[in-house]
């Protein structure tokens, strides 16, 4: 897969710089577990069947790197420069080409059996519009009968109580993270507070669009993909009311009506 593609407009998502991308891993540690990674690493590597695959906002490479150990072609769009040169500690352009820019309109050559989008990153996209567009550039990317992936949470707003404009999502010794959401606007911004080795506490926030589960399957229909699997994590769990995140699959028909 050649490097050689097309680099668009910048979308709304916030720009993560040097800094934040050299403390990345680090700061997300438990993502890079085994427990964690081996069941997505799998279910991605299943799906691919041997095929290319290419991560929409693939980071430092949590995921490709590993994917391609197992022997799938892994190549990648990343809005973030920093980000793409820690990759590239771990992996060289031949062995996992990046391509810098947004995942809403960059190109990169070529069909690819899976696309995937992991970790709740495609709520960085802050606009309905710019979500959508994400579909249908994965779409654009998959061969006919190829699949798109994303992994997503559910928006914890049956926790809020009225007048609450906050919800946890991490309380533990060295972190506080807690989201504000604009029920409106589908608007949020994930609030972190981490507790440092020297004492002192470090204050990060990124911001979000939240999208529900049927909200992301009217944006596969808009983009010619069909559903064909929703489950409420990597190791396959039943999807229910209850679920609090999902990994949904939606597939490119092989030919009109398929």
């Amino acid at each position: 897969m050649a490097a050689i593609a097309q680099a668009r407009a910048v979308t709304s998502s916030d720009l993560w710089d040097e800094d934040t991308a050299r403390r990345y891993d680090d700061a997300s540690a438990g993502m890079f577990t085994p427990e964690v990674l081996d069941p997505a690493v799998d279910f991605l590597a299943r799906l691919a069947g041997g095929g290319p695959a290419l991560e929409f906002a693939i980071g430092t490479g949590r995921v490709a790197v590993p994917l391609a150990a197992r022997g799938v072609p892994v190549a990648g769009i990343e809005l973030s420069q920093p980000m793409v040169d820690q990759l590239r500690r771990k992996a060289s352009a031949a062995e996992i080409p990046v391509v810098v820019g947004d995942m809403a309109t960059t190109t990169v050559p070529g069909e690819f059996s899976l696309v995937y989008l992991v970790f709740n990153t495609i709520g960085n996209l802050r606009t309905q519009d710019e979500q959508v567009e994400c579909f249908r550039n994965a779409a654009r990317h998959l061969a006919p009968g190829g699949r798109f992936v994303i992994e997503l949470w559910v928006p914890g707003i049956r926790r809020f109580p009225p007048g609450q404009a906050a919800v946890p999502f991490d309380v533990s010794d060295r972190h506080l993270g807690f989201d504000t959401l604009d029920m409106v606007t589908q608007q949020g911004t994930s609030h972190h507070y981490t507790h440092l080795a020297d004492g002192s506490v470090r204050y990060g926030a990124s911001n979000f669009r939240y999208i529900w589960p049927a909200e992301c399957d009217l944006m596969a229909r808009l983009a010619g993909l069909v559903p064909e699997q929703r489950v409420a994590d990597w190791h396959g769990a039943p999807f229910t009311s209850e679920s609090e995140s999902h990994v949904s699959v939606w597939r490119k028909p092989l030919a009109a009506g398929a």
